[in-house]
């Protein structure tokens, strides 16, 4: 059995890869999801009560004694459970903080049998058995076994050319209120959603790929969505490139530790 902690796209494409290879999985997450790719995120079941991402279902466990029944189903569970302290009742025999906060939460190396940490703020042979790597570019996916993942700059990945411009920001704290749906095409200077009355505006050409859900409460700054210049729709609704190769290095460093 492996345990996930959270249910956002990356860790969506680390679940998917490991559920097709004969795993066993369970996921947790916090009450209010804020993925904004949520069209290809199992977090999206605490909304919806369940999803389906590419052939692979998840489903809302509104109670522990659900997990048994959804795994049998052949789905995966998803339970809320910020601090995923169901690690201590299912005792699972592998561990994967895939948060992505940039920081440890409180994964720490004896939750089980091999401890996997997705990104930056975990130091491996301390915090966990392995780091894998989330910075886009050459590393991305590298299974690290001493020390730990890139630090983070604050800048994200370069995809067609840009970077911050095509993250889109909350204007100021409130609650979000979506204009353009993810898949839309819109242009530079568009109004793509409303922070109560204040709009924000698209500061490129390209497709929504990611928004958050009307009514989420965000912070001045805070990532509500994200646009892709490539224009390519389809990538809205498959798991992106980033999500399958680290997943493949979470398969691959669940095989070499086991094996070791």
């Amino acid at each position: 059995m492996v345990l996930i902690k959270g249910a956002g796209d990356l860790a969506t494409g680390v679940a998917h890869r490991l559920k097709r290879c004969g795993f066993t999985i369970v996921m947790t997450e916090i009450s209010k999801p804020t993925t904004v790719r949520r069209t290809v995120a199992f977090s999206q079941a605490v909304y919806d009560k369940e999803i389906e991402v590419e052939g692979i279902k998840a489903v809302l466990a509104s109670k522990k004694e659900d997990i048994s029944r959804i795994i049998n189903e052949g789905n995966i569970p998803i339970i809320v459970d910020e601090k995923a302290e169901i690690v201590r009742e299912i005792k699972p025999d592998i561990v994967i903080d895939a948060i992505i906060a940039k920081q440890n939460l409180g994964t720490h190396i004896d939750e089980a049998r091999i401890v996997i940490a997705l990104g930056p703020g975990f130091t491996a042979g301390i915090d966990c058995h392995c780091v894998i790597e989330t910075k886009r570019g050459h590393y991305l996916g590298k299974t690290i076994y001493s020390g730990g993942a890139i630090p983070n700059t604050g800048i994200p990945g370069d995809i067609g050319g840009h970077t911050t411009e095509r993250i889109i920001r909350a204007t100021k704290d409130g609650k979000i209120l979506p204009i353009s749906r993810i898949g839309d095409y819109v242009q530079k200077g568009d109004i793509v959603a409303y922070v109560d009355e204040t709009p924000i505006f698209a500061e490129i050409n390209g497709i929504v790929r990611g928004m958050l859900q009307k009514d989420i409460y965000v912070f001045k700054g805070m990532k509500s969505g994200d646009i892709d210049p490539r224009c390519e729709r389809d990538n809205c609704f498959t798991i992106s490139d980033k999500a399958r190769s680290i997943g493949g290095g979470v398969l691959e460093a669940i095989l070499y530790l086991n094996n070791r």
